[in-house]
């Protein structure tokens, strides 16, 4: 019983941190249809811009701070000089974000090196707890706490402002909220940046979690994070999350119980959803 709660809760943990790189990734494919393959790059960059600040001052939250607003910095750079120029042309956007993508990822080798970092938690998330005799891994429930508040701040962000509703009415119809006098491009730009915010979080959760971060980290998750995506619906959350759990609690178990189809899984996973799910599981588009 142990093993299946702790498959349960590594699936879950995982699942968050695709949640936030995906989450983002959905609003800016359903919102602006942008192929952002990019936005694996600014994952990797929070992990290793985190990683730094830690090692240089002993202050997660400095840290963490540092690797947000270092994902929003990049994101605002990509979204103004690479990806404005390109909207509403999918090929362009292909190449310019698997460029960006590379480009992310070999900046990252110029700075830190091109040999893998390796991550440490601070003192008060080591450790674990034991409850029924189960020990629960303290940093991978502080990882579920962090996807559960950033999940409840975007449902009440998308549900509850201004801005949220015009998010969601543009990623059912952009041309209708154009023609209504709003400001798009802005709201292109805020949702970009809200995406390379999480994007980078994400990352830097990531880096203690796995114990070692390298700069190719970013592509590996955002194919996952594109998976999560296609299953969830574009542009929405709560698909996102959704999708993001059935990712990595299938991962997990797979993972323990039947090794051989660890890798296949996901792929898997996506064939039978585009099959019987083809919009998505809770897709805000018709």
């Amino acid at each position: 019983m142990d093993v299946l709660i702790n498959l349960f809760v590594n699936g879950i943990s995982t699942g968050m941190l695709i949640f936030l790189l995906a989450s983002g990734l959905s609003l800016i494919f359903g919102l602006m249809s942008v192929l952002n393959f990019a936005h694996g790059g600014l994952f990797a960059w929070g992990a290793f811009t985190g990683v730094w600040l830690f090692n240089m001052t002993g202050s997660y939250v400095l840290a963490l701070i540092g690797a947000i607003a270092m994902g929003m910095f990049l994101g605002f750079i990509l979204e103004r000089f690479l990806i404005r120029p390109v909207y509403g042309n999918h090929v362009r956007q292909l190449l310019v974000t698997l460029g960006g993508m590379l480009v992310l990822s070999e900046c990252i080798k110029v700075f830190w090196g091109p040999n893998p970092i390796g991550a440490k938690l601070p003192l008060w998330l080591q450790g674990s707890y034991t409850f029924e005799g189960v020990i629960l891994i303290k940093y991978r429930l502080f990882v579920i706490l962090i996807g559960i508040i950033i999940y409840i701040a975007l449902l009440l962000l998308l549900k509850k402002t201004k801005i949220g509703l015009m998010i969601r009415a543009g990623v059912i119809d952009k041309e209708m909220v154009q023609a209504l006098g709003i400001n798009v491009k802005a709201i292109f730009s805020f949702v970009f940046l809200l995406g390379a915010g999480m994007a980078a979080l994400g990352g830097f959760l990531l880096a203690p979690y796995s114990g070692v971060i390298f700069a190719e980290m970013g592509m590996q998750y955002a194919i996952l994070a594109f998976i999560v995506v296609i299953i969830g619906g574009l542009g929405s959350v709560q698909g996102s999350a959704i999708a993001s759990l059935i990712v990595g609690l299938a991962g997990a178990f797979t993972a323990y119980f039947i090794p051989d189809l660890s890798l296949a899984i996901n792929m898997l996973m996506l064939l039978f959803f585009l099959i019987v799910k083809p919009n998505g599981l809770v897709s805000e588009k018709g």
